[in-house]
């Protein structure tokens, strides 16, 4: 993959979870594969990941997301990315940050491995730290 082909990568899974498209979405996972999310348990399979997305995603309102590429090599690459939006059930103003690794198929995802911090705007940082 070269840098042009990963950055319309990342641009194309921004716009798709952006707009919350969960098509578009399922249509960039393999059908075999795999996902490390935060403390989530692994999931195996397009299915499980778009029953964990959809579930997500009824959580969120005014999603927001900005991904950045930051390393390729061959088929694997990692990309950081924030994002706000409305908690479905609090209404609470929510922010979030994270990192990923995905091995690319045939310009699909077939590994993601993501860590997930979120906290609500303007609260304190949510990572415990003493």
């Amino acid at each position: 993959m070269t840098w042009d082909e990963g950055t319309r990568l990342v641009q194309a899974v921004e716009d798709a979870f952006a707009a919350a498209d969960l098509d578009r979405i399922a249509a960039g996972f393999t059908e075999d594969a795999v996902a490390r999310f935060a403390d989530f348990p692994e999931m195996q399979g397009r299915t499980a990941i778009m029953r964990f997305l959809t579930a997500r995603f009824a959580r969120t309102k005014g999603y927001r997301l900005t991904k950045r590429l930051h390393v390729l090599m061959d088929d694997m690459l990692a990309n950081t990315w924030d994002a706000s939006w409305e908690d479905a059930q609090t209404g609470k103003p929510m922010l979030g940050r994270g990192t990923e690794i995905w091995r690319v198929r045939d310009g699909r995802i077939a590994l993601w491995d993501a860590t997930f911090n979120v906290w609500e705007q303007g609260g304190p940082p949510s990572t415990p730290v003493v």
